[in-house]
């Protein structure tokens, strides 16, 4: 009987450590994605009254292009390829409300993550408990 219970505890916590590294991806995702909105919206701030600057822009992953600015005003996606323009504030504004939603996300899976380690912190005593 005994050792029914310990292969339970060693299949509960087997789980738990999958949940934790699927987490713990998750948690790497969204920090990388805060770190790019927080990026974009310091480089936004080099667009300001940028009218005949000379910007690199990417054209696609990992490749630029020289090009001349003719407007402040942006082009955003904003879901299902719907583009609108937007000025750089409203643009910061949009960043910092998607970054917002990051955070509380990162907030949440931090908090699953406190909840499977206290879990598997009383299974681990009452599984002590058991074989004193």
């Amino acid at each position: 009987m005994e050792k029914d219970s310990e292969n339970e505890l060693i299949i509960k916590l087997s789980i738990f450590e999958q949940q934790i590294k699927q987490i713990q991806q998750q948690l790497e995702i969204i920090e990388r994605n805060i770190l790019d909105m927080n990026s974009l919206e310091i480089g936004l701030d080099e667009f300001r009254e940028g009218e005949g600057k000379e910007v690199l822009s990417q054209i696609g992953k990992n490749i630029f292009a020289k090009t001349k600015l003719i407007s402040d005003e942006l082009i955003v996606n904003i879901g299902d390829g719907n583009l609108v323009k937007k000025s750089i504030e409203d643009t910061k504004k949009l960043i910092g409300e998607q970054t917002k939603k990051l955070e509380r996300i990162r907030d949440e899976l931090n908090s699953a993550l406190e909840e499977i380690n206290k879990e598997m912190s009383r299974m681990m005593f009452e599984s002590q408990g058991k074989k004193d």
